[in-house]
């Protein structure tokens, strides 16, 4: 039994969740939470958060915190959207909202990350393991658009469609004039044109809208109370009556729209946005109808740490991250025959040589992504490769991976030859002690597993370890004449021994 919390630090509200997860048997919430901050209302405005907006986020974290200690779980992780990735003093927000949490830093995920993210949230609540859907999550600053089938993410895209940050631009005026609602319209239709290149055409078996937004929309279409909302979950309306309540809605002010079923006073400052936005991607996109999920970020989260957090073994990727490497790697031009077999080499080594470097799981998983994307820097110059692998690894855009992983990964990259790291490095330095033991466990295997692979012909086909008190053995098997391969494998002795105190033989 294992528990887990998620913290979403979203543009227009804060999310909590906590549950329970136990092996074979459906996530169980324990506590959830939410608060309207509208942190995005300062951050649109004047492209900063405010004081003020900082010092109720503070206390709403403060008091999310204590639910998640109260709840017991094990771990937690929590992430900030878009309003805080707009931010110039996002540095100041982190270093408080950290302290808010107790030393928990949050996560500046991107919109590939957040759809990610909402993606498995939905399909951990509403499987749908072989059907396509397209999932619209209206936020207060972006809105992401996922098409999905038979459980893969094919696309997924973040546009700054959110409703704060419509509202904020556009429709200010209560109710908006009919010029500043065209204006709107119009930027809609051209962030839209451009999601419309990358969603294949034809038939959904679902459109589901998610947040608050398409909560809202559905609650205010059934005549469902706020207080009642869980009656929204998987509730359907057709496109033609979310098109009639946005033109109503668009002509009421802030009170009248206050007192529609489903909508409240602080959604109906709002709603305007969120409802054409929503209207404006189903009609464009060809949908007829939608359904809503209450599925989100947070159960994304939790899906995420629970699938982590009791497989029997993190060694390997998982599948989300695995697409996520080889799309990089193939955008760099890696050599994926190569790749693949110092992938599986080093990932052999890593459990064979378990014993000595008393590494948890979850390094295997980056050592093998690692693996994937050290030659990536030949992308921009053949010479020093390594270095130009570390940049462009540490600047990626790497859904499944949180930041600090990614950039381990890079680090790793880095050392895959050359020199060992020193401690005058920065990018060395930034690493925490317990991360800076595990990279120089890791690099000598990397090395080898490369090495294994010396004439890119993936001749090697197993190895075995041998150890003793005296040394460690390698012996490798294969088709052909492995002599390069185990040159190559030799030339990292030094290194091995220098890091796991045994000398290192490497036999056929």
């Amino acid at each position: 039994m294992n528990r887990y919390g998620a913290v979403d630090i979203g543009s227009n509200s804060i999310r909590m969740q906590a549950a329970e997860v136990v092996a074979g048997e459906p996530i169980r919430t324990l506590v959830e939470d939410r608060e309207v901050t509208r942190l995005g209302e300062s951050v649109f405005r004047d492209g900063v958060v405010s004081p003020e907006a900082m010092d109720r986020t503070g206390r709403v974290l403060r008091r999310m915190a204590d639910g998640l200690k109260a709840a017991g779980v094990d771990v937690f992780r929590a992430v900030a959207t878009s309003a805080v990735r707009d931010a110039r003093n996002q540095d100041e927000f982190l270093l408080r909202a950290q302290l808010a949490l107790g030393g928990v830093r949050p996560e500046i995920i991107s919109g590939a990350e957040e759809a990610r993210l909402i993606h498995l949230g939905v399909q951990t609540r509403w499987p749908q393991p072989s059907e396509r859907i397209l999932i619209i999550d209206i936020g207060g600053g972006s809105a992401e658009v996922i098409e999905s089938n038979a459980g893969e993410v094919r696309s997924a895209l973040s546009k700054p469609l959110g409703a704060v940050r419509l509202t904020r631009l556009f429709l200010s005026d209560d109710p908006p004039n009919p010029k500043a609602l065209q204006q709107f319209e119009d930027f809609v239709h051209e962030k839209i044109e451009s999601i419309k290149q990358d969603i294949l055409g034809g038939s959904f078996d679902h459109v589901i809208a998610t947040a608050a937004t398409g909560a809202a929309v559905i609650r205010a279409i059934e005549g469902i109370p706020t207080s009642d909302g869980a009656k929204a979950d998987r509730a359907r309306v057709d496109t033609p009556q979310v098109r009639e309540l946005y033109e109503s809605l668009a002509r009421q002010n802030v009170r009248e729209r206050s007192v529609v079923p489903g909508i409240g006073g602080r959604r109906a400052e709002i709603i305007i946005a969120g409802a054409g936005v929503l209207v404006l991607l189903l009609e464009g996109l060809g949908a007829d109808h939608c359904w809503h999920s209450a599925a989100g970020v947070r159960d994304g989260v939790i899906a995420d740490l629970a699938a982590h957090g009791l497989e029997f073994s993190r060694n390997r990727l998982d599948a989300d991250q695995l697409q996520t490497v080889s799309k990089l790697a193939n955008r760099c031009g890696v050599n994926s025959a190569h790749s693949e077999c110092v992938a599986r080499l080093a990932g052999g080594l890593f459990e064979a040589l378990e014993p000595l470097h008393q590494l948890g799981p979850e390094y295997g998983g980056l050592l093998e992504a690692a693996a994937y994307l050290h030659d990536a820097g030949h992308f921009v110059s053949s010479t020093r490769h390594h270095r130009h692998s570390f940049y462009l690894v540490a600047n990626a855009d790497l859904p499944g991976f949180v930041a600090d992983d990614r950039f381990f990964i890079a680090n790793l990259c880095r050392y895959h030859r050359k020199n060992m790291p020193k401690r005058s490095q920065e990018n060395f330095r930034d690493l925490s002690a317990e991360r800076q033991q595990a990279l120089l466990a890791l690099i000598p295997i990397l090395r080898i597993a490369d090495s294994l692979d010396r004439s890119h012909r993936q001749l090697v086909e197993g190895v075995k370890i041998e150890t003793t008190e005296r040394q460690v053995t390698l012996r490798l098997s294969g088709a052909g004449d492995l002599a390069l391969e185990q040159w190559g494998a030799e030339q990292h002795a030094a290194v091995f021994s220098q890091v796991y105190g045994k000398p290192l033989v490497v036999d056929c």
